[in-house]
């Protein structure tokens, strides 16, 4: 990792991680995509023919899990095509020859942290409900700010299958809601101390309620342990509940594979910049 600083804060970028992982790959000369998966295909199982070599594509995999570090724009095809380690097939391949082009558009892309005056900890929440076509589990997906800067950033298939949209979301409000006290915990032994509630934002109206509502019943007793987590956390002052548009939900990026536009602004958004631009 590169770390570049200067008077307007600091930058982390893997440049020479990418270029080297290009060239050895033989896909430093190729032509660029502007989005690192496509948004029509759905990777399963089954697709395709074998891979003679498949030992090259688990490599190949776990080199790209590193560039998520300082990468979360292909987090999510990356996490996609690990899905597929034990019998990886041709078309799996192609995906991500796909994510090294779309890195070949811009390699030196990293995330820029500066100086916004204030020090509040917030956490974007998203769940894509029913998103792997393989069993139909939800994934998880959140990312937390510190002072406004990116900090920590997940995607995790649920441990179970969601019954609903709303329930989904919610099981990805308690994940979000662990990882903002374990960064709370974390500041605190740092001496950092703030106050004030941290804000977890969530686009489902449904789960918001839930999380605010002390009254059980028959569509939440199955998430009923999160419900009382998220709930006692809200109620002991530490998280408040905050609806956010679903244009303006920066997990976004990490639920779904977007089109470049979506996928320019959330980068944006997340601090990512080319600090050689």
């Amino acid at each position: 990792i590169k770390v570049a600083t200067s008077n307007k804060g600091i930058s982390l970028s893997q440049r020479k991680y990418v270029i080297d992982l290009l060239e050895e790959t033989g896909m430093l000369g190729s032509k660029p995509v502007d989005t690192s998966m496509d948004p029509n295909v759905k990777l399963t199982v089954e697709d395709g023919e074998p891979l003679n070599d498949p030992e090259k594509y688990r490599r190949l995999v776990g080199k790209l899990n590193y560039l998520t570090v300082t990468r979360p724009d292909i987090a999510f095809p990356v996490s996609v095509v690990s899905q597929f380690l034990a019998t990886p097939k041709i078309t799996h391949r192609n995906a991500v020859i796909r994510i090294l082009r779309y890195l070949k558009g811009n390699p030196v892309r990293g995330l820029a942290y500066r100086d916004y005056g204030h020090r509040r900890v917030e956490g974007f929440s998203d769940a894509d409900w029913a998103g792997s076509p393989v069993d139909r589990r939800s994934i998880t997906r959140y990312c937390v700010f510190v002072g406004g800067n990116l900090v920590s950033g997940k995607s995790k298939k649920q441990s179970v299958v969601a019954r609903s949209s709303a329930e989904s979301k919610y099981r990805a409000m308690a994940h979000t809601t662990c990882e903002l006290m374990w960064v709370k915990q974390l500041l605190t032994e740092m001496g950092f101390v703030d106050s004030s509630p941290m804000q977890l934002w969530c686009d489902n109206q449904a789960a918001i309620h839930n999380a605010s509502n002390p009254v059980f019943h028959e569509r939440t007793k199955h998430i009923e342990v999160d419900c009382h987590f998220v709930r006692e956390k809200i109620q002991q002052g530490l998280i408040s509940t905050c609806h956010v548009k679903t244009g303006e939900q920066l997990a976004d990026i990490f639920t779904k594979s977007l089109g470049n536009g979506r996928v320019q602004y959330l980068c944006n958004k997340l601090g990512m910049i080319d600090i050689y631009a």
